[in-house]
C-alpha cells in the first residue's frame, strides 16, 4: 500500500508533520499585520494546512492536480501550497504583480485546476481572463 505523500519525511508536508510533533508550540512563522507581529506555532501551521487540504479534497483536488496561488508572501498562501502538496498535487505560485496576460499564460500552460487569490485585485485579474481559460 502506498503511503500518503504527507507521511513522507522528505516532503514539505512531511517536514511540517514532523515539526508539529516535535516542536508543537514553538513559533513556526510570523507576519506583520497592521503593524503588529502575529506568530503561528507549528501545530497551528499543521492545522491550517490540514483544513485547507480537506477543503481542496472536497473540491475534487487530487494527486497530480495543480493549484496556483497569487498574492503577497503570506502564511495563508504557503499553507495552500503545502496543502496541495500533501494531497500529491503541484503548487504553481504566481507573482502578485503579474499582469492578466502573464497570469493567463501561466494558468493555461500549467493546467491549473484551482487558484487561490489573496485579494480582490487578484480575483479581478482572473475574472478578466475567464473567457480565455
Amino acid at each position: 500500500m502506498r503511503r500518503p505523500v504527507a507521511a513522507d519525511p522528505a516532503t514539505l508536508p512531511g517536514f511540517l508533520l514532523r515539526n508539529a510533533a516535535e516542536l508543537g508550540e514553538r513559533t513556526a512563522i510570523r507576519e506583520k499585520d497592521r503593524g503588529i507581529w502575529q506568530a503561528r506555532t507549528w501545530r497551528e501551521y499543521r492545522d491550517e494546512v490540514r483544513l485547507l487540504a480537506l477543503g481542496l479534497a472536497a473540491l475534487g483536488f487530487e494527486r497530480g492536480d495543480k493549484l496556483s496561488v497569487i498574492g503577497d508572501n503570506r502564511p495563508r498562501l504557503y499553507w495552500a501550497q503545502v496543502a496541495a502538496q500533501a494531497l500529491g498535487g503541484i503548487a504553481v505560485p504566481v507573482y502578485q504583480d503579474s499582469i492578466a496576460k502573464e497570469l493567463g499564460w501561466v494558468l493555461d500552460h500549467a493546467e491549473v485546476s484551482i487558484l487561490v487569490a489573496e485579494d480582490q485585485e487578484q480575483v479581478d485579474k482572473i475574472a478578466a481572463l475567464k473567457a480565455e481559460l
